[in-house]
């Protein structure tokens, strides 16, 4: 039986857009794994200290895969990408893939948090994310999509990119 899942898509090295574009490709070759939904692509302005804006976008893909698996295999797509290990918090990266919820799940492991433990505090996973599911409900906060982007407090500018 399939499984809904959200994944947050971001880059900001690199050929950022032709990253999103490669990053989609690659996730639609996953066995047992389709893209239902994307949402329209952003700009967003960098949190820590890298200078360099970001691409990011959310989709919604089903897939048989169980969480940990599919955290492997975007692992792997970030690393053939070019991705190196970061050693900053927020550090720049070529190609970020996030699970931000996986069904209602919730998962508290070292290496893997579901729903992702950051999502209700920045602008540029709620705008898209509300894009594709406004009334879905986060599973730990009880609030919908669209009530954790008005109370969000992220001050960080997100703007359409044209892609």
């Amino acid at each position: 039986m399939p499984h809904q899942v959200y994944i947050g898509i971001g880059s900001n090295l690199g050929k950022k857009r032709e990253n999103y574009l490669e990053a989609l490709e690659r996730i639609a070759k996953l066995p047992k794994t389709r893209i239902i939904k994307e949402s329209s692509v952003y700009e967003s302005q960098p949190h820590g200290d890298s200078k360099e804006w970001y691409i990011n976008g959310v989709i919604e893909i089903e897939t048989e895969m169980k969480p940990e698996l599919l955290l492997t295999k975007f692992k792997n797509i970030e690393r053939a990408m070019g991705r190196k290990k970061v050693r900053k918090r927020w550090g720049a990266r070529i190609m970020d893939l996030d699970i931000l919820l996986y069904d209602s799940l919730i998962m508290n492991k070292k290496n893997l948090k579901i729903p992702h433990p950051e999502m209700h505090q920045r602008k540029f996973v709620l705008i898209p994310l509300s894009e594709l599911g406004p009334q879905m409900i986060h599973p730990v906060l009880g609030s919908s999509i669209s009530e954790l982007l008005v109370g969000v407090k992220d001050d960080k500018r997100v703007s359409l990119a044209r892609l």
